[in-house]
Parts: C-alpha cells; sequence; structure tokens
C-alpha cells in the first residue's frame, strides 16, 4: 500500500519536488548537541547495516557524549563492527575558504586518517562558488527495516547549549529524528549525492574506497514506524545532479534543473498562516520571508522570530552599508507590530551575569499544526545557493509538544495547557520583562528570552 498521500491542511503540501508527503512516519524533534548526540550515538551503536551522514563543517576532535570519544572514534568503531560507514564532506571552493571549519581532504586530513587507521569509506563535494554543501544528515541502517534518519543544522564543532550547564561558545540548535517511509527519500538523496560527488575521480578526493563505488538507488519504500505525515524537501541548484531516477513511489523530477523546495515550502507555509508563526534561525529573514512576516502580522498573526542576540560581523558589517539600508527598513517595520517580537536568549554566566547562546537553529512552526526542521537558514546563501535539506512535519500534536519543549527550555515556563496564540503572547512578556531587568542591571530572569531592538538589531 502506497504511503503517498494528499494532506488535508490549511498548510499546503508542495506538488513539485523530489520527493512526495508520505504518511507513517514518527518523528522525534532533538534540542541542543548533547541530546542530539547522544542520540545519534546511540543509533549508530545499535545500527545493524550501515551508518552514512553528510557533513558540512567538523572538527577532527569533537567529543561525542558520555565519554565516546571524538566523532572520528564513533565512526571508526562502527566500521570496525563491520558496518558500511560513509561519509560525504564538503570541499570548499577558493571562494569559500574559511567559511567555517571544513574538513577539506587536505593532505593533513588525509595523513591523520591514514595514522588513525580509519577504514571507513569518504567522498568530497565541492559547492558551486562561493556556496556549500550545507545538508547535514546522518542516515543508519539504509533500506532496512531499521532504517533511521536524522535531519538537521547542527555541525560536529561547537559543543551546543544544555540548560544549567555553563560554558562558552555555546548555541542552540535543533535535529529531527525520522523513521519510516520518508527515510527512504533521506537514503535516494544520499545515494544521488555520492555518486555524483564532485571529488570522486580526483585522486584527494576520497577515502577508503575508490571513485567507481556506486550505490544502488533505493528500490522500496520503508515500512510505517508512526502516524505522522513528512515531506522531505530540498534546496539543489541547477546542474549539480544529473540522475532523474525517481524515489520509489515518487513521481519523476528533472533536478538537473536544481530544486528549491525549501524555500517554496517556507513561502508558502508563512503566506497561509491564519494565527500564529515561531521562528528560530541563524539569519535574519531575507526580503522575500520579512515580507510575507509582514503580511502574515497583517492579517493578525503573532509572530516570535528568535535570532543570535549577538549577531556574526558580517550582519554588523551589512548594518553599516547604506546599500543594505532596504534590508534593515523591512526587519524594523516588524517591530512595529504588537504582536511581533525579536528575541535572543543567554544563560547564566556563573558570576551572576548572563551570557548570550547562539542560537544556529532552522526551524518554523506555524498554528500548531505545521513545522519545518533542517539546514536552511533564512539568509540567501541558504534561499539560493547552498545544497540544503529540510523535514516539512503535519502532525498536530507533535508540532504543540515540540512547541512546549523549546518554550520550556526559553521561558522556564510550560504552555502545555495553553494555545499558540496565547503561548507566544507569554513568550513577548516574558523577553520584554527580562529586557527591562537587562538594563537595570538584573539577571535574576525568568528563564532565557530576552527582547532586542529591530531599528538596533547589528548596529
Amino acid at each position: 500500500m502506497t504511503s503517498i498521500i494528499n494532506v488535508q491542511s490549511h498548510i499546503p503540501c508542495l506538488a513539485s519536488g523530489s520527493y512526495p508527503v508520505r504518511y507513517g512516519n514518527s518523528v522525534h524533534p532533538l534540542v541542543d548537541s548533547a541530546p542530539t548526540f547522544r542520540r545519534i550515538c546511540e543509533a549508530i551503536e545499535n545500527a545493524q547495516i550501515s551508518v552514512w551522514l553528510s557533513i558540512t563543517f567538523m572538527a577532527p576532535d569533537f567529543r561525542m557524549p558520555d565519554g565516546r570519544g571524538t566523532i572520528l572514534d564513533v565512526l571508526d568503531r562502527a566500521a570496525a563492527r563491520g558496518l558500511d560507514v560513509r561519509i560525504l564532506f564538503w570541499r570548499p571552493n577558493p571562494e569559500s575558504s574559511g567559511y567555517g571549519q571544513a574538513f577539506a581532504g587536505s593532505k593533513e586530513d588525509h595523513d591523520m586518517l591514514a595514522a588513525r587507521g580509519s577504514r571507513f569509506r569518504a567522498r568530497w563535494d565541492r559547492a558551486f562558488g562561493y556556496y556549500c554543501q550545507h545538508q547535514k544528515i546522518w542516515l543508519i541502517d539504509a533500506g532496512h527495516p531499521s532504517e533511521t534518519a536524522f535531519i538537521g543544522g547542527i555541525n560536529p564543532t561547537f559543543q551546543t547549549f544544555e540548560p544549567g550547564h555553563i560554558g562558552e561558545n555555546q548555541r542552540h540548535d535543533i535535529y529531527v529524528e525520522v523513521a519510516g517511509p520518508s527515510a527512504t527519500d533521506v537514503h535516494h538523496n544520499f545515494v544521488q549525492r555520492w555518486n555524483e560527488a564532485s571529488e570522486r575521480m580526483e585522486a584527494d578526493g576520497v577515502w577508503g574506497h575508490t571513485g567507481d563505488d556506486e550505490l544502488p538507488f533505493p528500490s522500496q519504500v520503508s515500512a510505517p514506524r508512526g502516524n505522522t505525515s513528512v515531506q522531505i524537501q530540498r534546496n539543489v541548484y541547477k546542474g549539480r545532479y544529473s540522475n532523474s531516477c525517481p524515489t520509489p513511489e515518487g513521481s519523476p523530477f528533472d533536478i538537473v534543473e536544481g530544486e528549491h523546495s525549501v524555500s517554496e515550502q517556507y513561502l508558502q507555509a508563512i503566506d497561509a498562516a491564519r494565527r500564529s508563526i515561531y521562528i528560530e534561525n541563524q539569519a535574519l529573514p531575507i526580503l522575500e520571508i520579512a515580507s510575507r512576516l509582514e503580511d502574515a502580522l497583517k492579517r493578525g498573526v503573532d509572530i516570535v522570530l528568535l535570532v543570535p542576540a549577538n549577531p556574526e560581523d558580517h550582519v554588523r558589517a551589512a548594518r553599516r552599508n547604506p546599500e543594505r539600508k532596504a534590508f534593515f527598513d523591512r526587519i524594523e517595520a516588524l517591530g512595529r507590530y504588537e504582536k511581533f517580537a525579536l528575541v535572543g536568549i543567554a544563560g547564566p554566566d556563573g558570576q551572576g551575569g548572563r551570557s548570550h547562546i547562539y542560537v544556529h537553529a532552522k526551524v518554523m512552526l506555524v498554528d500548531d499544526v505545521w513545522m519545518t526542521i533542517g539546514s536552511c537558514n533564512l539568509h540567501s546563501n541558504s534561499f539560493f545557493g547552498h545544497t540544503e535539506m529540510n523535514a516539512a512535519i503535519w502532525d498536530e500534536e507533535a508540532v504543540r509538544a515540540f512547541r512546549r519543549q523549546l518554550l520550556f527550555e526559553h521561558l522556564g515556563h510550560d504552555t502545555g495547557h495553553l494555545d499558540d496564540r496565547a503561548a507566544l503572547q507569554l513568550y513577548r512578556d516574558i523577553a520584554y520583562d527580562n529586557r527591562q531587568k537587562a538594563e537595570r542591571g538584573d539577571y535574576n530572569w525568568q528563564g532565557l528570552a530576552f527582547s532586542l531592538e529591530p531599528s538596533a538589531y547589528g548596529a
């Protein structure tokens, strides 16, 4: 019986894309680094066949939770057990060199793998120009009954925020675990990327195998594992891939022309919002998003946008650039609406003050009925250039539970008894109160969230 369905929701799905909406999935959002990598390590330790992953940025000495050692230790142990371990690493171009901590396959990288005796298989893959291969996915036991996918934005570079933990360089970030029919589409995506990895025929573009080691596309859909509808969505630039072999039970899609289903879904979901939009993102929304958010505010939709309280240097440089004035004018316009709040988060620093927590998450929840979790930022690189992957999810129970989980971390308050509008109103109230306290030098806050002034952001 087919897993493909027509979603009965006011939040539309995409009719065109590589992957259909599939029913029968289980979904489990994972918040912040330690819980996420603990769960991924558990899945690897229980894997029976394979561990495949796509990495953008990686610190080889990144420590996995609970004394498991480095990320390479975990993968080497999996390979030593006889599992098929494959990794796709991004290789920067000269234009993108220095953009994050990439494991680029340098001579030093190869020498380190040789010294370790690493037996996994790896390929390096470029994007074009200054863009990057930005998908962050883990796939366990591809094509087998235990197939499980993890999709999100966490890089194994920084330890991310843990409630009650004091430390520098803390980050807040998200993944989602998907098991069931939609994991097949993550499988299809990995095969497509592996077989057409740009560096596969270069001497330094592979590790542990030769470039002619191709994978077969999946031939059947994974069995149901739950009751949630999911659509795997991608951004892929034109001309990157040539094999348009369709996913099982899916329609042919001309990937040669590129795909922007993540970007299209964001726009459609915002346009369809009736009650509430909650966004966590590393970036301020580009004009295409910001204008639609203002339209939603005009319709009376409640909106909270969580961003890094201390933005990256390029945001500050853009604020000083007169040519970017229209962009910041659009962001400032959102701040004139009563139902909008721009917020950041900060945890206790152990000395009576607060330390900013960097928001690296890429999620959006709409009307307590739909959400997207993945790697796509709301800036132009992600929308128009990077290769990205998100999971779009239609499930009221799952969305409400995730909203409750996120807001409890940020507000120190359980919103399970509130509807979406009341929860976002409480978010705005607490964030405003915390900002007022901070201005008085009082850091005895309720939770972590504090409001930001859109007209001063990045100044």
